[in-house]
């Protein structure tokens, strides 16, 4: 792998060129393989529940060990990268997730299936932070832009999951899963195309000097940037635990409330998804024009009514509901992730590791307690615990201002 060094100052200059969209394409691209590479995993508990006769605490402990493998490696590899980029790592990290496929397709045990959740992880865990990094330097000062492209396509992976599964997967069996090694083969070839184009940038911004159009420090003292990062943590905590709900057990939820088939149950939940990926490609670009925080206030507290409605509502109004949710609540991240980029300005490989990372560790946390709920409640009762989440929505209202 070779490895460019460069100042962390590079990452404070705003690039005011155009935005580089075939590079930015690229980036959405290979992120829209690898989730949906990972939402793969979720979209097949049905079927794993069946075969290997787990409860939905198992099923939970599935989910936890790859989204805990994800979270603590990420901001790990985004503080390295943040000193030393490596251009061609996002290759690496898709050959990872390639052999957590092929060890799904014919995994005979519990235990490997652990092991495969582990390696998709691994692979997530060294695509995210870098892949951010490259956004930002292709955005060309849209930074908001640049963000909801670069993250719709993961959206956009995490919903073509579930609607792939429904029809390769469920009707063909585990070893069908073999099939989208072609996935990560392409990724890899993507993404190899990018990091040429990587260390081609780096090398002309190695020797960076400040200067004007730098992106200013935040009039900040230490103790408050610490706490702003807390407080976006926990709308983190908040969106993806809630997230959980739907990306582990919305399946359950239709079927065991209305009797829906495992096949129509995956159809709503790539509605669902569907609107979370139009809510990411909306975020971003209403946080340029308006400012991240009235995105961030807006999209978390904003969904409240729609949550606690939810689990009161027949199947059309469910679909309804969801739509609404994924809608609002998915344009967030962009909003926040830019928000702490503009923080924590040089810290971009960290910020990107740190907010991808915790967000996954908390999708599998709550994946985790969200299945011992539902074996000692109902799933119905989840779904009515999860509704008053968003409240936590009410913390933005603590965000300093920053400059856009």
């Amino acid at each position: 792998m070779q490895v460019v060094t460069t100042q962390p100052d590079s990452a404070r200059r705003l690039d005011t060129t155009a935005p580089t969209f075939a590079v930015l394409g690229a980036l959405s691209l290979s992120h829209l393989l690898n989730d949906l590479i990972q939402s793969l995993l979720p979209a097949i508990y049905p079927l794993l529940k069946t075969g290997f006769r787990l409860d939905f605490g198992q099923i939970g402990l599935i989910t936890l060990v790859f989204q805990l493998t994800a979270s603590v490696l990420q901001p790990l590899v985004g503080l390295q990268t943040d000193r030393r980029p490596m251009p061609f790592s996002l290759v690496l990290g898709m050959a990872s997730s390639l052999v957590g496929l092929m060890l799904l397709s014919v995994a005979w045990t519990y235990g490997m299936l652990l092991i495969a959740a582990g390696l998709v992880g691994l692979g997530s865990a060294v695509f995210h932070p870098e892949a951010t990094r490259m956004a930002r330097l292709a955005s060309g000062g849209r930074f908001g832009l640049a963000q909801s492209l670069f993250q719709v396509g993961g959206n956009a992976g995490t919903a073509l999951g579930p609607l792939l599964a429904a029809f390769i997967v469920v009707p063909k069996g585990q070893s069908s899963i073999a099939w989208f090694s072609l996935a990560a083969l392409t990724g890899i070839g993507v993404l190899t195309l990018v990091g040429r184009w990587y260390r081609k940038r780096l090398a002309g911004t190695a020797r960076p000097t400040r200067r004007a159009g730098s992106v200013p420090e935040p009039d900040l003292s230490q103790g408050e940037i610490v706490a702003t990062i807390a407080i976006l943590l926990a709308l983190i905590f908040s969106k993806y635990f809630y997230m959980a709900s739907f990306s582990s057990y919305y399946t359950f939820y239709l079927i065991h409330r209305f009797g829906l088939p495992v096949a129509e149950s995956q159809v709503y939940l790539f509605v669902f998804l569907g609107a979370a990926a139009a809510g990411t490609i909306l975020g971003g670009p209403i946080g340029d024009r308006f400012g991240r925080k009235p995105v961030i206030w807006t999209s978390i507290l904003g969904v409240l009514p729609f949550t606690l409605a939810l689990p009161h509502a027949d199947l059309v109004w469910t679909v309804i509901l969801t739509v609404a949710i994924g809608l609002i609540l998915a344009s967030a991240m962009p909003a926040i992730l830019v928000y702490a980029q503009e923080l924590l300005p040089g810290r971009i490989g960290l910020v990107g590791g740190l907010f991808f990372g915790f967000a996954f560790g908390m999708g599998g946390l709550g994946a985790a307690v969200l299945g011992e709920v539902a074996d000692r409640t109902s799933i119905e009762f989840v779904y009515g615990f999860c509704a008053y989440l968003p409240l936590i929505g009410l913390a933005a209202a603590f965000l300093p201002k920053l400059g856009r």
